[in-house]
C-alpha cells in the first residue's frame, strides 16, 4: 500500500519552487488593462500561460482558450474527472506585514497572496495528479486539471470552457476547505443606486470603502465638510476608544478626511470580518447631512451595520440543511455630485429566493429613495453525501488526516465545483487552520499543504482506477 504522506513530503522542494513562481504573479484581475489578447488583463493571463508552460513541461497536453481558462489533460475513457482550480486572486489590500507577492515561509507559514485561495492548493492537487502520470498509474477516466483566471469575480474564464469544451462528468474544486463541501449555498447581489443631493449644515464630498462584494471592507474614508471641526475631531478620538476599529482625522482645506480601519474577511463570512464601513457611517451617523448623503450614512448605519443575517429587513431565514442566508456590504462608495453605490452580497439557502429578499431590502430603501437591482447569481447547489464522489473523497481525507468524525459541509462559498451536477469542493484548508482568504497576510501552513497534496494523490488515484 502507497504512503502517500512520505511521496507528498518527497515532492515539497520542487512544489514550493514552482508555487513560488506563481505566487510572484500579481494576478488581480484588471479591466482598465484589458485587450483583446488579454480579456482580463495581463497578469491573469500571464499566471495562467506560466502554469500551462509547467504543464507541456511536465508532459501533460494542455490547451489555452483565449487567455481566459486553460487545461492539462491527462488519461482516456468515456468519463471525464474534472479538478478545477484558478490563478487569480483577490487585490492585495493594506494591511500586509510582508510584501503580498514575494512569497514567505514564517513558523512553517506560507504567507502570500493566494497561497491559501486558491494557488497553493490547487498547486499541490497539481502535483499529486502529475506523480500518478509519471508512476505510470492506468487511468481508466481521463483527467482535465482546468484552471481560471477569473474566479474571484464573475467567473468569465470558466464559463468560456464550458461553452467551448465537452461537459465533465464529475469533478471537484480544490478551493474551501476538508472533509469535502457538498452543498453550496445560492449567492447573488443587491446594487444599490443612492441619489446625490447634499445640502445638511454637514456635507459628505466622498465615502469610499470596499474592494470587491465577496471581502469585507478593511478600510473607509470619507471627506466631510462641517461648521465645527474640533467637535467632530473630538467624538471621533471618543468613537475609536468605544469601538473595535483603529483611524485618524486630519485637517483637510475644507473640511475633514476620516479613516476607519476594521477587519477584512470573506464575503461568505462576514460575520469574522470587522466592517468598516458600516463603521465609518455610525459615526457619521450623528451629523446633519441631507438628501442623498444623509440616507446613503443612514442606511450603511442603521440597517447594514452589525447586521450580517438580514434581521434589521425582517429577512432572517435558516434552512436545516444548507444554513443562514447571510449578506455582505462589500462596495460602499459615495461621490457628491454623482451620489452613492452599495453593493449587498447575500449567501442563501434553498426556501428562500432572491426576490423575496429583494422585496424585504426594497421596503427599507424605498422610503429612502435608494433604488434596487438584482445582479446575476447562482442558485443553492447540493450533491447528495452517498454519492459516490463524496465517499471516494471523504475516505482519502479521513484516512489521511485520521479525522474519523469527519462530515460533508455545507458552506456560502461559491466554487466552480457548483458548474458540475456532481461536482464538490474538496480542501484544502484543514478544519483547525485560521481561514485568511480574502484577508491581510494570507497564508497556509507549510504541513498542510503537503498533507493535502497527499490527500489528492490518494483522492484522484481512487477515482481513476475504481
Amino acid at each position: 500500500m502507497t504512503d502517500w504522506m512520505k511521496v507528498a513530503q518527497s515532492q515539497e522542494e520542487s512544489y514550493l519552487k514552482d508555487l513560488t513562481t506563481l505566487l510572484e504573479i500579481p494576478s488581480v484581475r484588471d479591466d482598465q488593462a484589458a485587450t483583446d489578447e488579454y480579456p482580463l488583463g495581463p497578469m491573469p493571463a500571464k499566471a495562467l500561460q506560466e502554469f500551462l508552460k509547467m504543464a507541456k513541461n511536465d508532459g501533460f497536453r494542455t490547451k489555452n482558450i483565449d487567455n481566459l481558462v486553460g487545461y492539462a489533460e491527462w488519461g482516456e475513457g468515456d468519463e471525464t474527472l474534472a479538478i478545477l482550480a484558478h490563478l487569480d486572486v483577490m487585490p492585495a489590500g493594506k494591511g500586509w506585514e510582508t510584501d503580498p507577492f514575494k512569497p514567505v515561509i514564517k513558523d512553517g507559514k506560507l504567507y502570500a497572496r493566494g497561497a491559501s485561495d486558491d494557488k497553493g492548493p490547487g498547486l499541490a492537487c497539481y502535483y499529486a495528479l502529475k506523480y500518478l502520470k509519471d508512476q505510470g498509474v492506468k487511468f481508466n477516466k481521463k483527467v482535465r486539471f482546468i484552471v481560471g483566471t477569473d474566479e474571484e469575480s464573475n467567473w468569465t474564464g470558466m464559463h468560456r470552457y464550458f461553452e467551448v469544451e465537452p461537459a465533465p462528468t464529475l469533478g471537484f474544486s480544490p478551493d474551501a476547505e476538508f472533509p469535502v463541501i457538498n452543498g453550496e449555498k445560492g449567492q447573488f447581489s443587491l446594487l444599490l443606486d443612492v441619489p446625490a443631493g447634499n445640502k445638511g449644515t454637514a456635507r459628505l464630498k466622498s465615502f469610499q470603502s470596499g474592494l470587491r462584494f465577496n471581502m469585507v471592507p478593511r478600510e473607509a474614508v470619507a471627506e466631510i465638510t462641517t461648521s465645527d471641526k474640533e467637535k467632530v475631531m473630538s467624538a471621533f478620538g471618543q468613537f475609536i476608544d468605544e469601538n473595535p476599529v483603529t483611524g485618524q482625522i486630519e485637517e483637510t482645506m475644507d473640511g475633514l478626511k476620516i479613516t476607519v480601519i476594521g477587519k477584512a474577511a470573506h464575503g461568505m463570512e462576514p460575520e469574522k470580518g470587522i466592517n468598516a464601513g458600516t463603521y465609518l457611517a455610525l459615526f457619521l451617523n450623528q451629523y446633519d447631512f441631507a438628501g442623498g448623503a444623509a440616507s446613503f450614512i443612514q442606511f450603511l448605519a442603521e440597517y447594514l451595520h452589525l447586521d450580517t443575517r438580514m434581521k434589521k429587513f425582517n429577512s432572517a431565514f435558516t434552512d436545516d440543511v444548507m444554513g443562514e442566508l447571510t449578506m455582505n456590504a462589500g462596495i460602499l462608495n459615495f461621490i457628491e455630485e454623482n451620489g452613492g453605490k452599495i453593493n449587498m452580497n447575500f449567501r442563501y439557502p434553498k426556501g428562500i429566493t432572491p426576490d423575496e429578499i429583494q422585496e424585504k431590502v426594497e421596503q427599507v430603501t424605498k422610503p429612502l429613495k435608494i433604488m434596487v437591482k438584482q445582479g446575476e447569481g447562482q442558485e443553492p447547489h447540493y450533491v447528495d453525501p452517498e454519492d459516490p464522489i463524496v465517499k471516494t473523497l471523504m475516505k482519502a481525507y479521513t484516512d489521511i488526516s485520521g479525522d474519523q468524525g469527519a462530515k460533508p459541509e455545507v458552506v456560502g462559498g461559491g466554487t466552480y465545483g457548483r458548474l458540475m451536477k456532481r461536482g464538490v469542493a474538496f480542501g484544502a484548508l484543514m478544519p483547525n487552520t485560521p481561514n485568511t482568504m480574502h484577508q491581510a497576510n494570507e497564508f497556509q501552513p507549510v504541513d498542510d499543504l503537503i498533507t493535502s497534496m497527499a490527500i489528492y494523490m490518494q483522492a484522484i488515484n481512487d477515482l481513476v482506477t475504481d
